[in-house]
């Protein structure tokens, strides 16, 4: 696997900002299962500077943010055997900046489920540029039911 990223492959017209493939105008991260872990390489633009050549630090929280949703998903869908991701929303979330990060390079995130109870999935990302852990976060992510507004979005 991993040759797909899981957005195109499950959510093709999604249009959420940082990952829906349908936003022309969104950031449209690619997440590849790559063994136990979820990955995801962007390049940041010259309109995600936060200053002279630092990225943005809610550029960073998104591209976390949405990351370690597919990863969630991704995981309840393969620990419950079904065909398609249930859509999952984000319940809790806490990133650290840790240094800045280059608008100049390409980012590079990783991500990893730590636990995993019912419709609740904890997950670990981390975020690096020029080869330095710039960011990372922890954050849980809930599949929703019917009734949700975003049951069916993808």
């Amino acid at each position: 696997m991993g040759s797909v990223a899981l957005q195109d492959l499950y959510a093709p017209n999604n249009r959420c900002f940082g990952c829906g493939p349908a936003n022309e105008q969104g950031l449209r991260i690619k997440s590849l299962v790559m063994g136990d872990e979820v990955v995801a390489d962007f390049t940041p633009e010259a309109h995600h500077q936060a200053f002279a050549g630092i990225l943005n630090g809610g550029i960073i929280g998104a591209l976390l943010d949405c990351h370690s949703n597919w990863t969630a998903a991704h995981h309840l869908m393969k620990a419950r055997g079904l065909e398609v991701p249930p859509c999952t929303v984000t319940s809790d979330f806490h990133v650290k900046l840790r240094r800045p990060t280059s608008l100049y390079s390409l980012v590079h995130l990783k991500a990893k489920v730590i636990d995993s109870e019912g419709d609740k999935v904890t997950v670990e990302a981390r975020l690096f540029s020029e080869g330095k852990e710039t960011a990372s976060c922890r954050g849980v992510f809930v599949a929703v039911k019917e009734g949700h507004p975003a049951h069916h979005r993808w």
